[in-house]
């Protein structure tokens, strides 16, 4: 069951790449291309939900390393998911209200001509919220952070030609690099401190 890990983030991950790069002529299906990777990744995480009720408590942590990224001395920073009890309750939380969202955002966006946009940006911004929550250590934890803030700032930002909505995102970035700023600093001083970058 650990190897589905990752589906929960590559399925929308998948819907955010190929809706932002796949050009007009997903115009027409591209919201349901978005909905149908965010309705995915729920039932994966139904799935393993399903299988870590039938364990005991002390097996119910499920773990997939993917591989290491920049491997050199001293430093080393794994691309891996962890899945417990706490971070099953926000998968589940997030996959199911994001594909409400989704649908919703069906018939919300029907006369809006960039809503193939917008559903890549719903999707990246599902995939953001599971990489923080799934994420195995703290550098990966920092790209779920940053891929929230820029997807939210995306999305609240959609209607940049209304001045409210424009502000709004000036507002959300701004408090989002403070944030950032306190983040990348605590993260900097318990890997200068421990070593490394894992949760224990």
């Amino acid at each position: 069951m650990e190897n589905l890990i990752a589906l929960l983030v590559a399925a929308p991950l998948l819907g955010a790449a190929v809706l932002l790069c796949g050009g007009r002529r997903l115009d027409k299906t591209g919201h349901w291309l978005g909905t149908a990777l965010a309705a995915a990744s729920f039932v994966v995480g139904l799935i393993l939900f399903t299988d870590m009720l039938g364990k005991g408590a002390e097996d119910r942590a499920l773990h997939q390393h993917l591989f290491s990224w920049i491997p050199v001395e001293g430093f080393q920073a794994d691309i891996a998911f962890q899945l417990d009890q706490l971070s099953m309750t926000f998968v589940l939380l997030i996959t199911g209200v994001g594909t409400l969202i989704h649908i919703y955002s069906i018939g919300y966006m029907e006369h809006d001509e960039r809503r193939r946009r917008f559903f890549g940006y719903l999707n990246l911004f599902l995939a953001a919220m599971l990489i923080l929550v799934i994420a195995d250590n703290y550098l990966l934890l920092y790209v779920g952070w940053e891929g929230v803030g820029l997807a939210s700032f995306l999305l609240i930002g959609f209607w940049q030609h209304k001045p409210t909505a424009a502000t709004a995102a000036k507002k959300a970035f701004l408090v989002n690099r403070v944030g950032d700023m306190g983040l990348s600093i605590a993260i900097m001083l318990m890997f200068t401190t421990f070593g490394t970058f894992a949760f224990g």
